[in-house]
């Protein structure tokens, strides 16, 4: 187990390999652990961190901290602590939130930024996710039980509810899309078509958005396209992490498996 301390508080991370610096973010469900397939496969050309936010996995529990300011001034203070000057993210949920947040407070720190089952305003928030009865409930409605899906499910229980409401109850008034839409970040959006705790968002509404925006939609995958559909989830991570810099994802279009199909 690695961790710092940040102002006498626990915060835990975990790293694989070698090179730049990539940051996996979770969700509201689970923890550092579920990126581990994700990390490897990332691994194999970055140094790939994974963390555990403010009342999630093995980090301290604040409540004075989970707003999702905090939470990004986490990323910021980890990245000071480990040297890092730029990175590439990998967010999903409420760590897409914060990914996006810190893209949009320091974007000269940020290469690029892959935002999975990103809540771009509250109304996309399926209301059971935003009143949880308890993390473990809210595993047994996203995940299947099988081994796959056994490190996000065993972590669960150790998230706060208050810190998943918070984060949640801070998206309104966030005009998510707005900025978005003036976006010089590269950013790769990717939803699970059968996710039941956030909407996906509109295609035209995504195509509206800057030149460095493109989404894709994975047929098969709810909640957690990494584990639902991992190999073609890292398959696609692969390809946007390969992309040069500053080089729109819209150019993944290109390749016949990351092309949108029309109906």
């Amino acid at each position: 187990m690695s961790a710092i301390l940040l102002d006498e508080k626990i915060v835990h991370y975990e790293v694989l390999g070698r090179g730049r610096p990539i940051i996996f973010l979770h969700s509201w469900v689970g923890s550092w652990r579920y990126w581990v397939p994700a990390m490897q496969t990332a691994a194999m050309s970055f140094r790939a961190y994974a963390l555990d936010l403010w009342g999630f996995g093995d980090t301290a529990h604040d409540p004075f901290r989970y707003s999702l300011e905090q939470q990004v001034n986490l990323l910021d203070r980890f990245m000071l602590e480990m040297g890092m000057r730029k990175v590439a993210l990998v967010g999903h949920g409420l760590g897409a939130l914060v990914a996006i947040l810190f893209a949009r407070k320091y974007p000269d720190l940020v290469d690029r930024l892959m935002a999975i089952n990103v809540p771009l305003d509250q109304k996309s928030v399926a209301m059971r996710l935003r009143s949880p009865a308890s993390p473990a409930d809210l595993a047994d409605w996203l995940l299947s039980k099988d081994p796959v899906t056994e490190p996000a499910r065993a972590d669960a229980p150790k998230g706060d509810p208050q810190a998943i409401i918070t984060s949640l109850n801070d998206l309104n008034g966030l005009d998510l899309l707005s900025f978005m839409d003036t976006m010089f970040t590269p950013c790769l959006v990717v939803h699970g078509q059968n996710d039941p705790a956030v909407e996906t968002p509109s295609y035209e509404r995504m195509l509206s958005m800057t030149e460095q925006v493109h989404q894709i939609v994975l047929e098969n995958s709810g909640h957690f396209p990494m584990l639902d559909e991992g190999p073609k989830f890292n398959r696609l991570m692969t390809d946007f992490l390969g992309l040069e810099s500053g080089e729109s994802p819209r150019d993944m279009q290109l390749k016949d498996e990351w092309k949108r199909r029309v109906r």
